[in-house]
């Protein structure tokens, strides 16, 4: 059955500046306005905001970035008067903090509540546990792996009929080589400060500059590559350190004690990661915590692209060993050494024939097209146990 005419999605996100879930939040809401209906997201805010409204989304700016009780209190109470004046059919939400001020104003009103479980979330702690669980306290979770509905399934024991498992999706509408033009890849490559006439292979690690991305084992992997006498890669880190200079300080010192300043370069935020991918020869996410999913491993595979990826979590899904790129021993920078020579050994020709594999390999599982419907068809299923 189709959405009804009068079908308002409310979802919650504490941010929309980057990220996986954020990029979900986005393309939902545009599946919803293009299916007829009315979507609002209730967040902080971001630079990802104008794609949202620019696809028919709309803004309810509210600090539910918060963890402060009192203002969860207010969030919740903002979140009620909306949900009224706007006559929402189902609240989503997609982080856990949020979570609580929307499952309360969906209480409160006798709303149907969502929640994707976007991460595999530590608990060591009853009360860690407690906290976690509010994902999973509505009418329907939505697990955006198998990795994570099995995690769900043992952290938490709820009813397995509650959960539904929904990849995530890419936009293979902007992620496809065929619809970047070389000026875009030109542009990027005179930004980054890599000179035409650098023939290097070029390895890309995008993502937040944070600690669980890796890139310091990729620097002490560099380092040997570089110590066995190597000196035919350069290795761009492509993130924003969304205010964690301190880590990012560390990085770039470990890049210089290295000697490698010329071999490793970090490029901060990139608003054209399709762009990216083109410009780089092989796509890396060396986390050292599981990833839920994992967007960083399709979209560079979207775009023909070969990755390497930390043998853990949802990547594991994503990637087929060996056939459209490699998994590599978790924070073991010798093994990452390794791969990375060998990935580089096989030459561009054997790198685009993996990178076509999985380019049709995502194209067939992971559309975001395939993400929207799905999501839609549980709203809609949610909607009818509730009649």
């Amino acid at each position: 059955m189709p959405l009804p005419p009068d079908f308002t999605l409310l979802q919650v996100v504490p941010e929309l500046e980057t990220g996986g879930a954020e990029q979900s939040t986005i393309d939902v809401a545009h599946a919803v306005v293009q299916a007829g209906g009315a979507a609002l997201v209730a967040t902080r805010g971001g630079r990802m905001t104008a794609r949202l409204e620019a696809d028919g989304g709309r803004l309810a700016q509210m600090p539910v970035q918060t963890k402060n009780p009192l203002t969860m209190l207010g969030n919740a109470a903002r979140l009620v008067s909306l949900i009224r004046q706007e006559k929402v059919s189902i609240v989503h939400a997609r982080s856990r903090a949020p979570a609580f001020s929307a499952l309360w104003a969906a209480h409160a009103t006798g709303t149907p509540f969502v929640a994707t479980y976007h991460g595999v979330y530590k608990a060591q702690s009853g009360l860690k546990r407690w906290y976690n669980a509010i994902m999973t306290r509505g009418d329907l979770v939505i697990a955006n792996s198998d990795y994570t509905r099995d995690h769900v399934l043992s952290e938490h024991g709820i009813d397995p009929g509650k959960l539904v498992t929904i990849p995530r999706g890419v936009d293979l509408g902007r992620f496809d080589p065929a619809f970047v033009a070389p000026a875009r890849v030109e542009a990027l490559r005179a930004a980054w400060g890599i000179s035409a006439d650098d023939h290097r292979t070029r390895i890309l690690l995008a993502g937040r500059l944070t600690r669980i991305k890796g890139h310091l084992m990729i620097v002490e992997a560099a380092r040997r590559m570089a110590e066995a006498g190597r000196d035919d890669f350069l290795i761009l880190f492509a993130g924003d350190d969304q205010g964690r200079t301190g880590y990012a300080a560390e990085v770039q010192a470990a890049i210089d004690a290295a000697g490698l300043s010329g071999a490793i370069r970090i490029v901060g935020h990139c608003d054209d990661m399709p762009a990216a991918y083109l410009l780089a020869d092989l796509a890396i996410l060396p986390t050292n915590v599981p990833e839920s999913f994992g967007r960083a491993a399709v979209e560079p595979q979207a775009m023909g692209r070969t990755v390497i990826a930390s043998n853990h979590g949802g990547v594991t899904e994503t990637i087929v060993d060996g056939t459209t790129g490699w998994l590599a021993p978790v924070e073991d920078p010798g093994a990452w050494a390794a791969a990375l020579g060998r990935a580089i050994d096989i030459g561009p020709t054997r790198r685009r024939e993996m990178g076509e594999v999985g380019r049709n390999r995502a194209r067939q599982l992971y559309s975001a097209d395939a993400m929207c419907a799905q999501t839609l068809a549980a709203y809609e299923r949610v909607l009818e146990a509730r009649r």
